[in-house]
């Protein structure tokens, strides 16, 4: 079935479908990173066939017991607005609320009952034992026998949703039948958004927007495509001061204290190649602990940071980065900037744009993996990983991306460089691109029998001259849009 509404999602949507056709009941969870689409997904892809809807909402300095009236009042007006009898009580705990959605659900009679739990981790609450105890009751002492229930629980707050239901070892353990992960859009499904939207921008200019509002729906659904991408750039980041605020929600509600994630987002924004775990919380003035540990697992399993290997001294080093475009853009560009933030329109070309544009280019390619390898032709990538260390001759290098391919014995040595023309390699370049290639034949991580192949990641390729044939292969912007 056609969803002239979704962009790509192709995976999402085959697994949504599939969950109406089974002849049992289904229970699926869905997460990912706030403003990427869950919800809009579910909407589009059950639209006219969800017979429960109830989404939790965002509540801060209430106590315990008001924060749960709240949201059970909200499920029972959502029980309300779905047909439920107005003579039906007001539940008082999780146990009458599903007591209610269950003989609501009784008296619908159709071939599947869609039931779409939104926001769980906020309608559950800070203290959620309960809601999520009586959900999986909810589930195994009825939903599952009624075999046409297809049960949905969405949530933002990632890592409460692999902790409370995906991972749970309590009422829900070994029940859910699927989980979708939705990730942001990749630069090829960027393009079609625009496309879609009647937006005509390069690719140049799609690799740009993407570097600052990340393939987050969200973001995209706010470019006008009346004006230019430098002023939808303006109107968005510097001249909207409601930016701050939606920088805060990307952690508000994530997390029960996102102070202290905002923190460590912030020593990360400083240091675009990333800190070590102990540089991390020497940054942030943390302990070493549970908590430290906790607040970097959630970040990175909201998609917010990546962790990767850094080889090249005697142990392997662990680095913590920064990898949400829109945090990134926001920390670098606009917070503490103030007035001086200026505008994008003055501050394209100048040393300041081409700093960030260096290093959140290896970014985009970094989160384009698959693209780099299909183009490269590598069947299975062994190891990716970072390379920092000194030569036979003392020179210190450092390499960001090296894929190895154990399968045809080849270690390629990956440089990306954003350009808005050809890039062209001078002298000093040479010798620096010499250099690594050099250092790395003589470390420990490359194995002697392995070739190496320099690969040059590059917005719009590498100008042949005499000092490019250390290059063996070339991928450009268009390759990641594949």
């Amino acid at each position: 079935m056609a969803y002239p509404n979704i962009i790509g999602r192709d995976e999402e949507i085959k697994k949504l479908e599939r969950l109406q056709k089974t002849s049992k009941s289904e229970f699926v969870a869905i997460y990912g990173r706030r403003r990427v689409g869950k919800s809009f997904l579910v909407e589009e892809v059950y639209k006219g066939k969800i017979a429960f809807r109830a989404i939790g909402s965002y509540l801060k300095a209430k106590d315990e017991k008001s924060y749960k009236q709240t949201q059970l009042d909200h499920f029972y007006e959502s029980l309300l607005d779905s047909g439920m009898s107005e003579d039906e009580p007001r539940p008082t705990n999780w146990r009458e609320a599903f007591r209610s959605l269950r003989k609501h659900l009784e008296g619908i009679r159709t071939k599947r009952r869609i039931i779409f739990l939104d926001e769980l981790p906020w309608l559950a609450g800070p203290q959620s034992s309960e809601m999520i105890s009586e959900l999986g009751y909810f589930w195994n002492s009825w939903a599952d026998r009624q075999r046409n229930v297809v049960l949905i629980v969405c949530g933002s707050a990632t890592s409460w949703m692999l902790d409370n239901v995906i991972r749970d070892y309590g009422g829900l353990y070994g029940r859910l039948t699927d989980t979708i992960r939705l990730m942001p859009f990749t630069l090829k499904e960027c393009e079609l958004y625009f496309k879609s939207h009647g937006f005509h921008l390069s690719r140049y200019e799609i690799a740009v927007a993407y570097m600052a509002f990340g393939g987050i729906p969200y973001y995209l659904d706010r470019i006008d495509n009346e004006k230019n991408l430098s002023e939808n750039i303006d109107a968005f980041f510097f001249k909207d001061q409601r930016i701050h605020q939606e920088f805060r929600d990307v952690y508000t509600g994530l997390y029960a204290t996102s102070e202290r994630y905002v923190d460590i987002v912030k020593a990360l924004g400083s240091k675009f190649y990333g800190m070590t775990r102990s540089e991390l919380a020497g940054a942030v003035g943390m302990p070493l602990g549970g908590t430290f540990s906790k607040i970097l697992d959630n970040l990175h399993a909201s998609g917010i940071t990546r962790e990767y290997p850094r080889y090249g001294k005697q142990r392997v080093e662990t680095v913590y980065q920064l990898k949400d475009f829109f945090s990134m853009f926001y920390l670098h560009f606009i917070l503490g900037k103030g007035t001086d933030a200026g505008n994008w329109r003055t501050l394209q070309r100048t040393p300041t744009f081409y700093t960030w544009a260096g290093n959140t280019f290896e970014m985009l390619c970094i989160e384009h993996l698959p693209q780099i390898k299909d183009k490269l032709r590598i069947a299975t990538i062994n190891r990716n990983y970072c390379w920092r260390g000194a030569s036979p001759d003392g020179n210190t290098h450092q390499i960001d991306l090296i894929l190895e391919w154990k399968g045809e014995r080849t270690d390629y040595l990956c440089e990306m460089k954003f350009s808005e023309h050809e890039y062209t390699i001078d002298k000093r370049y040479e010798a620096e691109l010499g250099g690594k290639i050099y250092a790395f034949q003589n470390s420990k991580q490359h194995t002697k029998t392995h070739s190496i192949q320099l690969v040059m990641v590059t917005t719009n390729g590498v100008s042949r001259n005499e000092h490019s044939k250390d290059v063996n292969q070339q991928i450009i912007l268009d390759d990641l849009f594949l």
